[in-house]
């Protein structure tokens, strides 16, 4: 089967800064993958890349077999993508906001209504649909963010620091929501820098100054670390990269 995701010498310079430097990837279809590293690693530039948003300086990227250099808006046709900061809006209700993301993706009239009816009953919003956005806690945001992203079901879903800012049992519950996606054969990929959370990723991208310093599923990172978990190969890289640079 080919891969959701590939990526060969993907490289994205900003004036003397190299943001990410010669990226190879092959993620595969419903695999929930993760982008780890801190700020200033690449991690969203890389996202942005591959959904389109901004042409990498060299190298080449394929998102659901298509060319992103060639036909970007093709690409954004076939994903979905929420960040920290996707914007709702606050003074729409549930309902409203699913209805005018719907709407974005060419869902109206009859088959517009039953997809938001759908993740209304879905994601256990029936209880607040003709609630005020801006007046829902932060876990319920962001599911709520994740609807609108995924109203389309699409085949690839970029989630860039999604849980950032809300409570652990939020995230928690947001994690399931992620399963039940990729379940359904849904790609996701995700950056975070909760630890807890590059746990539930099948595998793992771990980068450092835009360069890629390890790939594979946590336990195979831990063990090329030679530490007990993804916190303390993290806080051997940094002590490795500190000698390197000293």
């Amino acid at each position: 089967m080919r891969d959701a995701i590939i990526t060969a010498a993907l490289h994205r310079r900003f004036g003397d800064l190299i943001a990410v430097e010669r990226l190879d990837l092959a993620i595969h279809p419903g695999e929930v993958f993760g982008l780890l590293g801190p700020n200033g690693s690449g991690k969203t530039t890389t996202i942005r890349m591959l959904t389109g948003l901004i042409p990498p300086t060299s190298g080449t990227a394929e998102v659901a077999g298509i060319d992103v250099v060639a036909n970007p808006e093709a690409v954004r046709r076939r994903l979905g993508y929420m960040s920290q900061r996707f914007g709702l809006y606050d003074d729409l209700t549930v309902q409203e906001n699913l209805r005018f993301y719907a709407g974005l993706y060419g869902l109206i009239g009859p088959e517009g209504a039953a997809r938001v009816e759908e993740m209304l009953t879905g994601l256990d919003f029936l209880p607040r649909r003709r609630q005020l956005a801006g007046t829902l806690s932060g876990g319920w945001k962001q599911r709520l963010s994740l609807a609108c992203a995924t109203a389309h079901r699409p085949d690839i879903l970029f989630l860039d620091e999604p849980t950032a800012g809300v409570d652990p049992a939020a995230r928690r519950q947001f994690w399931q929501l992620i399963n039940q996606l990729a379940a359904g054969g849904t790609t996701i990929v995700v950056t975070t820098h909760y630890m807890d959370e590059a746990e539930r990723c099948q595998r793992i991208a771990m980068l450092w100054r835009g360069r890629l310093v390890a790939l594979g599923a946590p336990r195979e990172i831990t063990a090329q670390f030679g530490t007990a978990t993804l916190e303390d190969a993290f806080i051997a890289l940094q002590e490795r990269d500190a000698v390197a640079t000293a």
